[in-house]
């Protein structure tokens, strides 16, 4: 689903360059439950932001779904993550003035779906994790864990082939942030393939594989008998 070979990043500050991503190699199969963590500066945020088609390499190659994914432009680099991609990020990205519902149904008004296909749709992703009933809501009136449910349910009802989760529990209680990783979880179990770049320890371990990061290079990479969220709910 993923390919990554010898991934290279470098910016430039000022006068010097910063060698962020120094020569990945990270393949991801369809299906898989990967977090990514590393300290601040690990280049964690680098990898995702070019795994998400933010931004670009400076050399090596990146495969999604047997597409390479390099040189495209603002466009094609926005249908691109409309076609593969779900994101999912620490502060929600939530707009405030449209309801729970018409923030579910944006990704599909950019895929011109027909109105009616789009409000059933949100309907149905809004009712897998749990909130169909607050459809009418705006984000200023739902609790940080509903505004992620929300969040993950955007993600989805564009039906991508890839979750890119970035800190999707950092701004949550601990009770909250397993709810989510349940909700995660479920997702995950149903054959959706989901990377979640984390800092904590404990939601790392809700995954099914670990990649460490350290100054730009892949340290540890490793299968983890995962921990199921639904214990802690």
């Amino acid at each position: 689903m993923i390919e990554i070979k010898d991934l290279h990043k470098s910016y430039q500050m000022g006068s010097n360059s910063l060698h962020v991503l120094k020569g990945i190699d990270f393949n991801v199969k369809e299906g898989e439950l990967v977090a990514i963590m590393g300290s601040s500066g690990s280049g964690k945020s680098t990898l995702l932001n070019i795994l998400g088609m933010l931004d670009e390499a400076d050399s090596g190659s990146y495969f999604l779904d047997e597409v390479p994914i390099k040189g495209l432009n603002e466009t094609k680099a926005a249908q691109y993550r409309n076609k593969f991609l779900g994101f999912v990020f620490q502060s929600f990205n939530l707009i405030n003035y449209k309801t729970a519902l018409e923030n579910v149904a944006l990704p599909l008004y950019y895929q011109r779906k027909k109105r009616k296909e789009r409000i059933d749709k949100a309907m149905e992703y809004l009712g897998k994790v749990g909130l169909a009933e607050w459809a009418t809501h705006l984000p200023s009136e739902l609790s940080g864990g509903q505004k992620q449910r929300v969040a993950i349910a955007r993600a989805l009802a564009a039906d991508p082939k890839v979750l890119l989760a970035d800190e999707p529990t950092g701004a949550l209680d601990s009770k909250t942030s397993y709810e989510v990783m349940d909700i995660i979880q479920s997702i995950n179990d149903e054959g959706k393939t989901i990377l979640v770049v984390t800092h904590e320890p404990d939601i790392a371990d809700m995954c099914k594989r670990i990649v460490h990061l350290k100054d730009g290079v892949i340290v540890e990479d490793k299968e983890v008998e995962q921990v199921r969220a639904s214990q802690y709910v």
